[in-house]
């Protein structure tokens, strides 16, 4: 997660015109977004000094005709939170991507505002819902809807609120271990539905989907 010093990112993409106009971007931004390093291919965000960034900004489609979802997966994986930039529109992609792991997913038709949001809030580990993202949310139907109690609902949208366990726990006046035995049986119940959520984006995905939430909520 981001400390005192700021946020950093590596930014991976095989079109230098897009790595200079993000770096261009971060070092606009107010605060300022460090570049840690730009590359090609994925293999900058597992070496210094990309591999300290607090986040990667990963261009989806790198080698190859189809997306780079090995990638992606194996940064997510690891714990890097990961913003997907890429030129798709498409909702299917945007979906799988959250489904492994990603924090977001935003075209580069969005701009650099999205785009600087988005990297704020992937450093802070919390929800960004772009606008191509929010239509994928919307329109998603592929699957059932899991039976949540109302503590699991009460936990879960509170969690969505707060950037730590730690805080939902003072507000719900829950130990942190209850928390996350919460979060886990909801989890188990989405994965039981043929709807996997292994990570906070896609959970708000899914409560999106189900009308748990909506996004001016978030």
């Amino acid at each position: 997660m981001a400390s005192h010093r700021g946020t950093s990112v590596i930014i991976v993409d095989d079109h230098p015109a897009i790595l200079a106009g993000v770096s261009a971007w971060c070092a606009a931004a107010d605060p300022p977004i460090s570049v840690l390093g730009r590359g090609p291919d994925a293999g900058a965000a597992w070496h210094d000094p990309g591999r300290a960034a607090d986040v990667v900004v990963l261009d989806l489609y790198l080698t190859g005709p189809g997306p780079g979802y090995g990638d992606l997966r194996r940064l997510a994986d690891s714990g890097r939170p990961v913003v997907v930039y890429t030129m798709r529109e498409d909702q299917d992609i945007a979906l799988t991507c959250l489904e492994l792991g990603a924090a977001t997913y935003l075209t580069k038709a969005e701009g650099e505002a999205h785009l600087i949001e988005a990297i704020r809030a992937a450093a802070r580990h919390v929800p960004y819902v772009p606008p191509i993202l929010a239509g994928a949310m919307g329109t998603d139907s592929r699957s059932g809807r899991p039976r949540l109690t109302p503590r699991e609902v009460d936990v879960l949208l509170e969690w969505f609120q707060c950037e730590s366990k730690d805080t939902v726990s003072k507000v719900l006046n829950l130990s942190v271990n209850t928390i996350n035995c919460y979060l886990d049986r909801v989890r188990i119940k989405y994965a039981n539905a043929g709807r996997p959520a292994r990570t906070k984006a896609t959970l708000v995905a899914r409560a999106i989907q189900d009308g748990l939430v909506s996004l001016d909520e978030l």
